[in-house]
């Protein structure tokens, strides 16, 4: 049998739980009120002083008054700053202009085509012209006229120059104390103006120029061939001594103007060679009683080979025959036996071109002698060392003295 359950006695009813608090209004409370802040601010400022409308412009007070605060040596050192770089502009200036000034000057008095490079050395140039004395001035002048060639460059450099003047801008003039440079007549300028032979110029140890190329005479183009030897003359001059010419005719004949025996017209070894071994040839050469005798065969062995072969053959094959007809000098029957050149292959009208190529007309058409231009100044200017470089034909120049303006 089940046991019966108890009731228990009736208790109070049950109380509510109590609540936890809340962090954020724990936070609330602990900070300031903003209000109260305000508050506290505009009536501070309403009771310590009135009100005045913000200051923009402290800042450039400020800013202005930056320098106004610097040392006195800071501001010393700048203000030497800036006159030294005004000072060097008008320096920089007044010597462009007075370089420019001059290179116009000795472009008018030396007829130069183009005014010359015009360095004034040293700085301060406005101490220099107060005292109207340059320590050092450099002057290049390009493209001098010198006779029958133009000189590729005149470089000189004058040291104690006195000016003569008043200032910058109103020189009249100047005198050069001592003067020293250098000339050059360029082989390329020398090509080019004596072009019209196509002769080429080259430097062959210090005092030798070769001239090789070709000259036209009569319609042919011949081979030349000189040596030209340089050297001073006088105290402005430079002369060419030429020698050793020659123009050579194809490979037949070789002609040295001149009037000495072995100068002139002569057949060349190998074409005296075709000769002796031609029969025909050789009998054309032997016909003429002049060229004979010049040969030094007598009348009758002359006669003989005319008539035959075989004794034309003795007489040719003879070791001094080829010799003694490359020492001919055509030149001398050119003009009575224009047939006997022909069938020796030369044209009579070359031979008269030949003879009027005399040396000295030869000698004129390769000439590198020149003189240097007079100064129109006082003073005296001349050539010292000449020697031939690999570009061409320096010397040295001196002056003393010397006076523009």
């Amino acid at each position: 049998m089940r046991s019966p359950h108890r009731i228990a006695p009736t208790a109070d009813p049950p109380t509510d739980p109590p609540t936890k608090p809340n962090p954020y209004d724990e936070l609330a409370e602990l900070a300031p009120n903003p209000l109260d802040d305000f508050l506290e601010e505009d009536g501070g400022v309403a009771d310590d002083e009135p009100w005045a409308p913000p200051n923009h412009r402290r800042g450039s007070r400020r800013r202005r008054n930056r320098f106004a605060g610097l040392p006195f040596a800071v501001k010393t050192l700048v203000a030497l700053a800036v006159g030294a770089a005004f000072f060097v502009l008008a320096d920089r200036w007044a010597l462009l202009y007075a370089e420019h000034e001059a290179a116009d000057k000795l472009k008018d008095q030396l007829n130069l085509s183009a005014a010359p490079e015009v360095d004034i050395e040293g700085f301060p140039f406005l101490t220099q012209v107060l005292d109207q004395r340059l320590d050092q001035v450099r002057v290049t002048v390009p493209d001098v006229a010198a006779d029958r060639v133009s000189l590729a460059k005149v470089s000189a450099t004058a040291t104690d120059v006195t000016l003569k003047g008043d200032g910058p801008t109103s020189l009249t003039g100047a005198v050069i104390d001592e003067m020293h440079g250098e000339v050059l007549l360029s082989f390329d300028d020398l090509n080019r103006e004596l072009g019209a032979s196509q002769v080429t110029f080259t430097g062959h140890g210090r005092d030798q120029v070769l001239a090789r190329g070709t000259l036209p005479v009569a319609g042919h183009d011949l081979k030349v061939r000189a040596d030209a030897h340089i050297e001073r003359v006088g105290v402005r001059g430079v002369a060419t001594d030429i020698d050793r010419m020659r123009l050579d005719i194809g490979d037949l004949a070789t002609y040295r103007p001149g009037a000495r025996a072995s100068e002139g017209l002569h057949l060349s070894r190998k074409s005296a060679g075709r000769v002796a071994r031609e029969s025909d040839r050789a009998k054309a050469l032997l016909a003429v009683p002049t060229i004979a005798h010049r040969l030094g065969l007598p009348d009758a062995a002359v006669r003989e080979a005319l008539r035959s072969d075989a004794k034309l053959n003795d007489l040719t094959g003879s070791p001094r025959f080829v010799d003694d007809v490359m020492r001919l000098n055509l030149l001398d029957v050119a003009m009575e036996h224009p047939e006997l050149l022909r069938r020796l292959g030369l044209d009579p009208a070359l031979l008269k071109g030949l003879d009027g190529l005399t040396r000295p007309v030869l000698t004129d058409r390769l000439s590198l002698a020149f003189q240097l231009p007079r100064l129109p100044g006082e003073g005296a200017v001349g050539l010292r060392d000449v020697t031939v470089r690999r570009d061409g034909i320096r010397a040295e120049v001196q002056g003393y003295g010397i006076g523009f303006g």
